[in-house]
């Protein structure tokens, strides 16, 4: 296939189900001139109650669904995933461009606030970090994620806080119902008293519900995600390639259509990630 080719195709994401459009909103951001082919597996969701042979298994059928449609990269938009199946993927199809995702730990740990201290009860607290990993259960449990922690022990404390219920409510369109908020209140009940530092988002789900987060923890913190650290990497390892779709006067004197977007469920139903498309982040 002709480069030029090659370069007008899409660049592929899956998840699980809508949290993925979280990381297709930053892809777009890093890269506005690129066609994207969005894949939601709500079939299945969530991941991270299953095995990790069975997210094997899901992540390669999502991966082979988007090959059909000639994706020049794809992107795993599920930490899940990432964590179950990037390698398996990586050394089934070596000369494929991969890209997972890592919760944002680092970022959260080298964070520096401004008058931290105006969001805590002691200066004690405020020069201690106390953060906050929420994520599924199998993304808490993967080895990655722990040793990374490791390796940043001493910038902080880290507590660790499954949170399947978010990835379950956000799939049945009750992102933001009563029923989110009660569930993310009795969550974060112990963690009410100002003694969070920053929270780390480890599922692309998680960042629809930031408002509800902080409603539900009482008092302001940032959040970090991963969605812009992969958003930079895939744009990097394109422009390695030599794949990156730049507009320019040229292209556009050759009429190069406008960039697209392509959503598709494997329920086949995909008004839902329609929703969660026009929705802001």
């Amino acid at each position: 296939m002709d480069s030029r080719e090659k370069k007008e195709e899409a660049i592929g994401i899956f998840d699980s189900g809508v949290g993925g459009i979280s990381v297709l909103k930053e892809l777009q951001k890093e890269m506005p001139y690129e066609n994207f082919i969005f894949y939601g597996d709500q079939k299945n969701a969530p991941y991270g109650e299953k095995s990790g042979e069975e997210v094997r298994a899901l992540s390669l059928k999502a991966y082979l669904f988007l090959q059909k449609m000639k994706v020049k990269a794809t992107v795993i938009a599920c930490n899940t995933a990432t964590s179950a199946a990037a390698r398996f993927l990586r050394e089934r199809y070596p000369d494929d461009i991969i890209i997972g995702m890592e919760p944002a730990v680092k970022p959260a740990a080298f964070f520096q606030e401004k008058n931290i201290s105006k969001n805590y009860k002691c200066e004690k607290e405020a020069r201690k970090k106390r953060i906050l990993v929420m994520a599924t259960e199998s993304t808490l449990k993967g080895d990655k994620l722990h040793h990374l922690i490791d390796s940043l022990k001493e910038q902080g404390e880290y507590i660790l806080l499954p949170a399947p219920g978010i990835v379950r409510l956000l799939e049945e369109g009750k992102g933001h119902s009563d029923k989110m908020l009660s569930y993310l209140r009795e969550l974060l009940s112990p963690y009410r008293e100002g003694r969070i530092s920053s929270i780390v988002l480890g599922c692309t789900h998680f960042p629809f519900v930031k408002k509800e987060i902080l409603d539900a923890l009482g008092y302001p913190v940032p959040f970090f995600d991963g969605a812009a650290g992969t958003a930079r990497e895939t744009r990097h390892r394109l422009e390695e390639k030599g794949l990156l779709r730049d507009k320019n006067h040229e292209e556009a004197d050759r009429g190069i259509p406008s960039p697209s977007v392509e959503l598709y469920s494997s329920t086949g139903d995909s008004s839902l990630l329609e929703t969660f498309y026009r929705l802001p982040i």
